[in-house]
């Protein structure tokens, strides 16, 4: 039996509609009728690695960063290949000299920075002590 689940069924056109678990996801290779591949990714990714980076936070040391918001942005191929993200993270909480040890920690734990190739890894910056 599977870990995951999902049903997706293209009827015409572009769009694609997903049964993910109880919960519906519409995706259009488009952009018209919903989020692109490409940037339903990005999203992706941005959400795995915010709960990867409190738990980070929190192995070293931080027990409430309060508010944290990612800036996500990428780069495409003439193909429309993805070719880069960045992450600009902003954190409440000050994480003074712990900033990158909190980062790798959360490449580690985060899912979707492990599916990833390499190349395509987000470049990440941290802004701490944010007035979120």
């Amino acid at each position: 039996m599977s870990d995951i689940n999902v049903t997706s069924t293209c009827k015409e056109s572009y769009t694609t509609e997903s049964v993910v678990g109880n919960f519906d996801l519409v995706i259009d290779a488009t952009g018209e009728d919903g989020p692109d591949p490409n940037a339903t990714l990005v999203a992706d990714y941005a959400s795995c690695f915010i709960p990867a980076f409190r738990v980070g936070a929190n192995k070293e040391g931080f027990e409430d960063l309060g508010t944290v918001q990612v800036e996500s942005s990428a780069e495409l191929d003439d193909g429309d290949d993805l070719t880069s993200i960045s992450f600009e993270i902003h954190v409440e909480a000050d994480l003074g000299d712990s900033v990158d040890d909190v980062v790798a920690r959360a490449e580690d734990i985060c899912h979707v920075h492990s599916a990833l190739r390499e190349g395509l890894h987000a470049d990440i910056t941290v802004t701490d002590g944010a007035d979120l």
